[in-house]
């Protein structure tokens, strides 16, 4: 991994990693001897340190981790996971939003339609995709897919990974509001199963929009809540600063959502995130929306709509409680 993609808080595993190309340089020219026990020696150093600080990373810290610019995109769960994929653009209103993507495709030789959030990859596809922060029409475009999805009965399958909705005065202008509330009303009156994954960021209507499914599942490092840490925190305690504080008390990781009954599913991820796995973290989604899907096999669509139900009043029982 490059130097410059290390978090700020790996800081000591990127000067042993920096040792260590050093050594693996000076040994490939032939000017340093016996530098293969050394290198060796600071690997471990390194995986133990690594090790150390990933099993147990504070909401602050998997907040930066679920935003790293290497994890799994949108785009490379469909190269992998999805054979004959077409993708489908347009909203057939105003225009084609590039922050979602979406389209049909088989997965596991399984016909299913794919709506996901694109945060892209190089400077030009950031501003192309709009750091995956979606307006109106990108969320039209996901109704018109799981309108489709609902005609044919194809599974949908939602890879979440978005700061929030985009808040600018354009996307207001052409109902933003609206296209969420009306995008989170079609996932919860869709008579297929709906999955969704948390891959990065689950943030906001941005993210619920895509995410009221009969399956919320999340990776280990990934986060989902109604605002931003930073933006919680100008709110609660009128400081950015304070958004680890904000990020503690708002209970966005994996494990206080699953214990919440607010996702029903934690995907582990490898040693160091999924940044640095990404081909393994990539299929061990693959199987866990494989097993999701087939735990709606012979269900018709008004026991699917009556489990997504359920599933919701659920959450609001164990919140009042």
């Amino acid at each position: 991994m490059s130097s410059s993609n290390f978090l700020d808080f790996e800081k000591p595993i990127a000067e042993l990693e920096k040792k260590i190309d050093e050594l693996m340089k000076a040994a490939s020219a032939g000017t340093g001897a016996n530098v293969r026990a050394e290198i060796t020696k600071l690997r471990e150093k390194s995986n133990k340190a690594l090790e150390d600080l990933y099993s147990n990373l504070d909401p602050w810290r998997r907040t930066k981790v679920a935003r790293h610019q290497d994890r799994p995109h949108f785009s490379d769960y469909i190269e992998i996971l999805v054979k004959d994929y077409v993708p489908l653009c347009g909203d057939r209103v105003f225009g084609d939003d590039e922050a979602i993507q979406g389209g049909i495709g088989r997965f596991r030789k399984q016909p299913c339609v794919f709506i996901g959030h694109e945060k892209g990859k190089t400077t030009d596809d950031r501003l192309r995709h709009n750091f995956g922060m979606a307006r109106p029409e990108g969320y039209r475009k996901a109704i018109r897919l799981m309108d489709m999805a609902d005609k044919f009965q194809l599974p949908v399958i939602s890879l979440v990974d978005t700061a929030g909705a985009y808040p600018g005065l354009d996307a207001e202008a052409r109902g933003q509001a609206e296209a969420i509330a009306r995008c989170t009303d079609r996932c919860l009156t869709l008579g297929v199963p709906m999955i969704a994954v948390i891959t990065g960021e689950g943030g906001s209507g941005g993210a619920v929009a895509i995410a009221s499914a009969n399956k919320v599942i999340m990776l280990e490092n990934s986060i989902y809540s109604v605002i931003s840490p930073e933006g919680a925190a100008s709110i609660l305690y009128r400081s950015n600063e304070k958004a680890k504080d904000a990020a503690v008390a708002m209970k966005i990781v994996p494990e206080d959502l699953m214990a919440l009954g607010v996702i029903d599913e934690i995907i582990k991820e490898p040693l160091g995130g999924a940044h640095r796995h990404p081909a393994t973290v990539i299929e061990n989604v693959g199987k866990a929306i494989e097993k999701a899907i087939k735990s709606f096999a012979g269900m018709d669509s008004a026991a699917i709509i009556k489990q997504r139900r359920d599933r919701f009043f659920a959450i609001g029982r164990n919140l009042t409680n």
